[in-house]
Order: structure tokens, then C-alpha cells, then sequence
């Protein structure tokens, strides 16, 4: 009842959103004039060729203070499995003062390292509860070309939609989605506070104690806590990477770089590919059936192996999810990794926002959940840092500064939350740290949002859709 009624919540709130739009861009000085958007000749220009702001990187008060926020940032990020995209942006902004393209480009810079040293140490992290890879390839293969379709989606919405209604969107969904960790992170201590107890005190006090005074039910086996140390650091490697999985991942992530950089560079031609010509259509169309074949090739799978567990009466889950993977299920699924990508693509992060506490609403534990959400999002975010390179799109000093300070904080920020869990035997601090990065970048990201709103307002800039064609 709770994923249905945030399902309508999220619906409900995009839609009168985007359809004030119709209303505001409609009004001018009192008088309705009905139109539907508008065709905008500023936007009409090559890609990258908007102007750029890049400070010089030199030591100040700044540049400490952005590297200790983009330490914690990737640190309480990877671990949350979300990136903090929605952090870094308004840092690289407000802060040290780039553009906004250039902030999206670095921030996906430190999205990267950070995802990719939080997998290089996950990798070395057995499983906690069971004999399994904690990476669970299933939701990887299931998730990242959808993923990495709606970043399509979303880029190109992003010159589009209005700014104000992109900040709408983005507070609706970021707080719709940290209040919905914070209340699964609150359930989880209340089990795992029930586990802790039971351990402590004699079984026969329990049984009729423990609902009444946690007002909780325990209806799976949850087991969070210590991983086990069965396996040599080596064994442990070679068994939670499996190279057949990464190797089609690899070939998706590569097979959309390519048509990407073709699109981007206009066939080595900034002339030669123009908006909505056939050319154009061709190159993002070509990515659908990429997507979509990978995506329900894994659907195919887990759907015969769930019905013949189904038939057979076992009750074990084909993957890490704790649900039936049915027709409506995978359906689901697909939707809600096109949104993420598409939130991905507005935003400049990697799309975590969306996959985090999703995988936790379908009951993957939050270990689990966080590596396979940095796992992905290290594919989706290294595709976009490619092309922005090769779009020359952010200062090559800057980045690897950053992106440096992003490898320690997500590789160092595992390893203590780590080690937290396993003093304190509470994986919920995961969706806790999960809900407080969501819920800040609601707050960065809405104040960026109507501070310029604000301004546009003041300049009596137009404050409605542009035309697809013309602003691409």
C-alpha cells in the first residue's frame, strides 16, 4: 500500500506541475494568449558551443571548503548508493563558480571515481546474510540500459522543460523519495533493534512481548549485521566478480558511448547533424532497441526461473528483491530506471536517486543495494564523462583534482561505514545516510532553483516549454 501510494503521489505531483506550465506561459501582462511553446533562437546553436565559466584552480578558502564538501559528499553518496550529483552541482556553482554545464560535467567526474572506488572495495566485501556475489548482476543487467535511456531522455528534456519546473520536479521527487527512506531506515533499526534483543535476552520473554512494544512484524528472515570472514581477501574477489555479466554491461555501455559521440561531434562534423533531421532521429532511436533487448532479455529470465520456483514451491528469490518478478513487476521496474536516468539527465548526477531506494523497495538489502547501485551508476556516469570530454565540456585540472578527492571518500567512506555496521550491528545507518543525501540535495538544488527562477522572473525571461527542435 505504501509503494501505491507514493506511485500516486509522485503522478499526481508531476502532473499539475507540468501542467501549470500551460498556465504560466500563458499569462502575459493579465491576458491569456494560448501557446503551447515557444521556438528559441538563443538556444539554436552548435552543441558546446555555450558559454563556459572556469575558474582557475588555485589554493583558497573555496577550494577547501569545496573538497571537504565533496569528500563528505562522495563519501555519505556511494555509501547511500545516490552519487550526490544533486550536491555536487550547487557546490561547483555557487561555490567555485562554473556554468552550470561544466558543474553537471564535473560533478559526474566525481560520481565516477567515487563509484568506481566504492565497487573496487565492495568487491572485496563478501556477502552478509549468504553464499552470493554482493553485487547482484540481475538488477545490473535489469537496470542500466534503462538507465542509460532515460539519461538520453533526460539531457534532452533539460532544454526544454523550464528551469523553474525542472526545480519543481526535482523537490517533488527528492522528497518524496528521502521521506520514503527515512520511514524504511526507521522499520529497519526497529528490526534490527528486535534482533539485538532477542540475542541479549531469554527467547521465552519474547514471544508475546516484542510486536507490543515495537508495534513492528518481522515477516522475513533479515539478516544485516557482521559479514563473515570465511574466505581470503582473494577468494572473495574472485567470487563476487563474475566477467560474462561485465562483459555485457561493457558492451552496452559501449555500444551507447558510440552513438553518444556520434550525435554529439555530428559525425566529426559539428555541421553535418542537425536537430530533428532523419539523421538525428536515426542516432537516438538506435538506442531503444539496444536497450530494450538487454532489458528484456533479463526480464525473459527472471520471469521463467521466478514462475518455476513458483511452481516447484520454492520460495527463494531468483535475485537479491524480495518480490514475485511478474509481468507488472518488470514493467514497473522499467519505468522507474527511466525516470532515474531521466532525473539523471536533468540533473547531471548518475541517476541514483531513483535506483537507491528503489532496490530497497523491493527488498534488497541495503549492503547490497548500495554496491549494486554505485556499480551501475559507474557505467552510466563514466559514458557521460567520455563524452563531455571529448565535448571538451569541463577543465581537465579541476576534474582530476576532484574526481581524486571523490576515489578516497568513496573507497574510505565504505570502509568506515563498514566497520560502523559491524560495531554497532545496524545496516539501516545505510538508508539513513541514503535519506540524508536525498534530502540535501532537495534543499541545494531547490534553493539554486528558485534563486534563478527569481531572477528569470525579474528579467520577464519566457517561462515556458521551448520548442524541441530549435533548442536542441
Amino acid at each position: 500500500m505504501g509503494t501505491k501510494g507514493f506511485v500516486i503521489y509522485l503522478l499526481a505531483g508531476f502532473s499539475v506541475a507540468i501542467l501549470s506550465v500551460f498556465l504560466v506561459q500563458n499569462f502575459k501582462n493579465g491576458d491569456f494568449e494560448p501557446k503551447l511553446y515557444r521556438s528559441s533562437n538563443l538556444l539554436q546553436r552548435p552543441i558546446g558551443s555555450e558559454d563556459k565559466v572556469w575558474p582557475e584552480l588555485e589554493f583558497s578558502w573555496r577550494i577547501v571548503l569545496a573538497t571537504v564538501i565533496g569528500f563528505l559528499g562522495s563519501a555519505c553518496g556511494t555509501v547511500g548508493g545516490v552519487g550526490g550529483g544533486g550536491i555536487f552541482v550547487p557546490m561547483l556553482t555557487l561555490l567555485l563558480g562554473f556554468d552550470t554545464k561544466s558543474a553537471a560535467a564535473i560533478s559526474k567526474c566525481m560520481i565516477m571515481g567515487a563509484s568506481a572506488s566504492s565497487v573496487w572495495y565492495n568487491l572485496r566485501v563478501p556477502h552478509p546474510c549468504r553464499e552470493a556475489p554482493i553485487l547482484d548482476y540481475d538488477l545490473a543487467l535489469l537496470f542500466q540500459p534503462m538507465l542509460m535511456l532515460g539519461i538520453t531522455v533526460g539531457v534532452s528534456l533539460s532544454v526544454v522543460f523550464p528551469y523553474w519546473l525542472i526545480t519543481v520536479l526535482i523537490i517533488i521527487l527528492f522528497m518524496g523519495t528521502s521521506s520514503r527512506s527515512f520511514f524504511k531506515a526507521i522499520e529497519m533499526w526497529k528490526e534490527e533493534t528486535i534482533l539485538k534483543v532477542t540475542s541479549t535476552y531469554p527467547i521465552i520473554f519474547l514471544p508475546n512481548v516484542l510486536e507490543h512494544i515495537f508495534d513492528v512484524v518481522i515477516d522475513t528472515v533479515y539478516e544485516p549485521l557482521v559479514p563473515k570472514e570465511e574466505k581470503t581477501a582473494l577468494e572473495i574477489f574472485k567470487f563476487n566478480l563474475n566477467l560474462k555479466r561485465i562483459l555485457v554491461l561493457f558492451v552496452v555501455w559501449f555500444v551507447f558511448l558510440l552513438l553518444q559521440v556520434f550525435k554529439a561531434s555530428g559525425l566529426l562534423n559539428m555541421n553535418d547533424l542537425v536537430a530533428c533531421t532523419p539523421l538525428y532521429w536515426v542516432l537516438n532511436l538506435l538506442q531503444f532497441p539496444v536497450a530494450l533487448g538487454v532489458f528484456g532479455y533479463e526480464c525473459v529470465k527472471l520471469y521463467k526461473e521466478s514462475k518455476k520456483r513458483r511452481l516447484e514451491g520454492n520460495q527463494e528469490s531468483v535475485c537479491e528483491a524480495d518480490i514475485q518478478w511478474t509481468a507488472t513487476n518488470l514493467i514497473f521496474c522499467a519505468l522507474c530506471g527511466i525516470l532515474g536516468g531521466t532525473v539523471g539527465g536533468l540533473l547531471g548526477s548518475g541517476g541514483g536517486f531513483i535506483l537507491g531506494p528503489l532496490l530497497l523497495e523491493i527488498g534488497v538489502i541495503p549492503q547490497v543495494a548500495s554496491a549494486t547501485a554505485t556499480f551501475v551508476m559507474m557505467f552510466s556516469s563514466s559514458l557521460s564523462v567520455v563524452e563531455f570530454y571529448l565535448l571538451k565540456r569541463f577543465p581537465i585540472p579541476y576534474a582530476l583534482y576532484l574526481m581524486s578527492v571523490s576515489i578516497l571518500a568513496g573507497f574510505w567512506g565504505q570502509c568506515f561505514i563498514r566497520k560502523l555496521i559491524t560495531i554497532l550491528k545496524r545496516a539501516s545507518i545505510i538508508v539513513f545516510i541514503l535519506s540524508g543525501v536525498i534530502f540535501a540535495s532537495a534543499l541545494t538544488m531547490g534553493v539554486i532553483g528558485i534563486e534563478k527562477t527569481v531572477r528569470m522572473i525579474h528579467n520577464h525571461e519566457f517561462m515556458g516549454f521551448l520548442d524541441f527542435c530549435s533548442s536542441q
